[in-house]
């Protein structure tokens, strides 16, 4: 395999659809009290929550026929219109002046992500598959910095007195442009496990069996990314007595643990192996997520997020690699791990909320009984045979 000048601008292409992604969702993150407030339901975070649950929902749909339509179409083909169905969905959510608005606008974009994120680590894992050094944890950091850059000019925005809606057709604007400017670059043609020499046909068992393995792989990813994501600054409020402005220490140092090993991760992993590598990191993950659930030390606490940041980073570009190359139609894995995402999604913030609500447990413990397990069920399924 060869990469020239086709592959290259591809690669670039791929790279950036992956940061545009990033910063779609980080651009109105930040504002939904801004957005509560202006589509009328007040304080009521309950109901707010279910609207937005009721977006993640809409992208099972998304998972479940991603393979077919990608199949029909291509996984260029399949990404721009799903990158530009995305990026669309921002002003829908800007123009929100109910409920209804905003749960179609989140039903869209959540829709439209499926779509474009299948596409892209499809189009990124083939890439990545013929360059000497990979870039699969690459890939993902810039969508990690796409989050920061994002959120960076939401708080841009909302400091000079820029309302919620104007923002969302200046950042959608930006973001069309961009992704019709990427489209042209990527690969035209398609690539399966089937059209390789020698690559035999996988019986229907063994098949449901490894989509089965990533719907449970992508469970536990996301449960150890989101919740010391979410729950690390009140763990540090709550249960440590950090000031409000001094506990979002514990995000950050979580973030810049995973930004700092997405950059280096494909280096690690050649010198390594990609397999010896995700054991390792698993275990960084397990030694951080229990130093920073358990310790009674605030600054302890926050060195375990940084170490579990270190160690969560590469797991998602792993999987997402694995489900590209699996056997079958191009995007069902992938369209398996996403559904599983939003599954993990779904239930995982309700059940540490619940528990830490119960009244015997702190937020660390509640956090330790919902993500360790998970940590040790990836450290054990690290060593699982996904070919």
């Amino acid at each position: 395999m060869t990469f020239g000048a086709v592959e290259k601008r591809a690669l670039r292409s791929v790279a950036i659809q992956f940061w545009v992604n990033g910063v779609v969702f980080a651009s109105f993150i930040p504002r939904l009290p801004e957005l509560r407030d202006q589509i009328g339901i007040g304080d009521n975070n309950g109901f707010l929550g279910l609207l937005l649950s009721g977006g993640t929902v809409a992208g099972f749909a998304a998972s479940a026929v991603c393979g077919r339509l990608i199949a029909r179409f291509g996984t260029k083909l399949v990404m721009i219109g799903g990158a530009v169905g995305l990026v669309a969905a921002l002003p829908i959510i800007g123009l929100a002046r109910g409920g209804l608005i905003f749960l179609i606008g989140i039903a869209l974009m959540h829709t439209f992500d499926v779509l474009t994120d299948v596409a892209m680590n499809l189009q990124g894992s083939r890439l990545s598959a013929q360059r000497h050094a990979p870039v699969m944890n690459r890939l993902h950091g810039l969508w990690s910095l796409g989050t920061v850059v994002g959120g960076g000019a939401s708080w841009a925005f909302a400091a000079n007195g820029v309302g919620i809606r104007t923002h969302l057709f200046i950042v959608s604007g930006i973001l069309l442009a961009t992704v019709l400017y990427v489209g042209p670059g990527l690969l035209t043609t398609d690539e399966t496990v089937e059209d390789a020499p020698g690559a035999a046909a996988k019986p229907a068992r063994r098949q449901s069996t490894l989509v089965a393995m990533f719907i449970a792989v992508s469970i536990g990813a996301i449960t150890v990314e989101i919740v010391p994501s979410d729950w690390a600054a009140i763990r540090l409020f709550d249960d440590l007595s950090l000031s409000a402005s001094t506990s979002v220490v514990g995000f950050g140092a979580f973030t810049t643990g995973m930004v700092i090993s997405r950059f280096s991760g494909d280096t690690l992993s050649t010198l390594i192996s990609p397999s010896r590598f995700m054991q390792i990191s698993v275990g960084f993950a397990v030694s951080g997520l229990l130093l920073a659930t358990l310790t009674p030390s605030a600054v302890l606490s926050v060195i375990g997020f940084f170490i579990a940041g270190l160690g969560v980073a590469p797991i998602f570009p792993r999987l997402y690699d694995l489900a590209a190359q699996a056997p079958g139609r191009p995007g069902d894995a992938l369209g398996a791990t996403t559904a599983g995402v939003r599954a993990g999604a779904l239930i995982v913030p309700v059940a540490v909320g619940a528990l830490a609500d119960s009244g015997s447990l702190n937020v660390g413990q509640a956090m330790a009984i919902v993500i360790i397990p998970a940590a040790l069920g990836l450290l054990a399924m690290s060593r699982a045979d996904f070919s």
